[in-house]
């Protein structure tokens, strides 16, 4: 005879709920003062290993956004 008995999942302590790691900055590393900038790629584009296509969005240095944005990869910011 087969005993069936029904378990409860254990409920979820505050302790151990997971956080979403923050999103990695790409390019060099950031100078004291300095803050990310939220891009939008207009082509697409590998970075470290990652694709990126047009629409997408990352932090970057602003270094980096600089360059980026003098070669045509990222669109242009609507302010």
């Amino acid at each position: 005879m087969t005993n069936t008995r029904k378990i409860n999942a254990p409920a979820t302590d505050p302790e151990t709920e997971t956080t979403t790691a923050p999103e990695p900055v790409l390019g060099p590393p950031l100078r004291e003062g300095q803050n990310p900038e939220k891009v939008t790629f207009a082509h697409h584009l590998r970075i470290a290993g990652r694709d990126y296509r047009p629409g997408d969005s990352a932090l970057l240095s602003p270094d980096y956004a600089r360059q980026l944005r003098g070669n045509g990869y990222l669109a242009r910011a609507r302010g």
